[in-house]
């Protein structure tokens, strides 16, 4: 069962604005399963507006980065939604912690469906963002859908890439995969006779001492009262196990044939940097190359844009200006 706040708590893991108004929404995807949202909005705003939908970071809910990105964005003149995703947080979906390619691209197509059939946003000036492992999604869902005319993907993850190959492609043999897919399978079939679903664990807590850098920083975003949330799957049991349908996946196929425009995000000492680079030189190499832009943040790691890191890294009038041009 998703579990759920009561609307009127104010249960993020950043400030509010008194610059928006926020209300708790819901929709349907094509899927069946119903997805709440925190829905941001301009004071005093008037007439129809430029929307974005807002998902990610991969493990995370709405009331973390995801949030942070609506709400700023919101006070920026843009009406938003930051969602969980299917199986996750709030939302509907069972069993729980599971993740699909085709369900999170849906989850990010139903956002879009539900904000250009409301009477205060102009359906033609509608855009995304993804964080993490939802920048790539994001990328999938504007490859899918042109209604999508602007598509931020910061400090993406290739899903698929990373489940398939490790990371930085250094588990990419077959011989790994297929020892993989004997304990997801093993685990399936330990699932359904215990009756109880096995999960991952999140994120290591006590991170040991040898760990990479990456992971020390995924313990100080998710563990911490830094960004710390009782529903977030990396701050708590994580995934389940046996949720590894992104490994034997097609995935980003036809990004070279986003139409729209696309802005891809990432730090500069980002581990996965190299993710974000390579989707972004399909992307650029397509169609309409002239609206594909790079941004790269001098200095900021992973996590440092989920939250700014403490430090400002977060270009926001970059990505206003970005949204505002294609939103226009």
């Amino acid at each position: 069962m998703s579990q759920q706040a009561p609307a009127h708590e104010w249960d993020k893991t950043f400030p509010k604005s008194d610059h928006v108004t926020h209300e708790k929404v819901t929709f349907t995807t094509n899927f069946g399963i119903t997805l709440v949202a925190d829905l941001y909005k301009p004071r005093n705003a008037e007439g129809a507006l430029p929307a974005i939908a807002v998902s990610g970071p991969f493990g995370a809910v709405k009331e973390q980065a995801s949030g942070l990105y609506a709400q700023t964005m919101a006070e920026r003149g843009f009406l938003t939604i930051a969602f969980d995703p299917s199986f996750t947080g709030e939302s509907g979906g069972a069993p729980r912690y599971m993740s699909s390619p085709d369900i999170n691209t849906e989850d990010f197509l139903s956002a879009v469906d539900y904000l250009v059939c409301r009477e205060d946003v102009d359906g033609d000036r509608v855009g995304i963002i993804g964080i993490c492992g939802w920048g790539g999604i994001a990328l999938n869902a504007a490859a899918a859908d042109p209604r999508i005319k602007a598509t931020l993907a910061s400090t993406m993850y290739d899903l698929c890439r990373i489940s398939g190959n490790g990371y930085n492609d250094s588990a990419d043999d077959a011989a790994t995969r297929i020892a993989s897919r004997k304990l997801v399978a093993a685990q399936r079939t330990a699932d359904r006779l215990s009756g109880e679903q096995a999960l991952t664990g999140g994120v290591a807590d006590p991170m040991p001492d040898d760990a990479p850098q990456f992971a020390k920083d995924y313990h100080a975003y998710y563990k911490t009262p830094r960004c710390y949330h009782p529903r977030s799957l990396y701050s708590n049991d994580g995934w389940a196990v046996v949720s590894a349908s992104y490994a034997n996946a097609r995935f980003l196929y036809y990004t070279d044939e986003i139409e729209n425009a696309v802005l891809v995000m990432h730090g500069e000492d980002a581990h996965s940097l190299y993710m974000g680079r390579d989707a972004f030189a399909k992307v650029k190499g397509g169609v309409n190359p002239d609206n594909k832009r790079f941004l790269l943040v001098p200095g900021a790691s992973h996590c440092d844009l989920y939250d700014g890191g403490g430090r400002g890294a977060i270009p926001w009038d970059a990505l206003t200006s970005f949204f505002a041009e294609h939103l226009a």
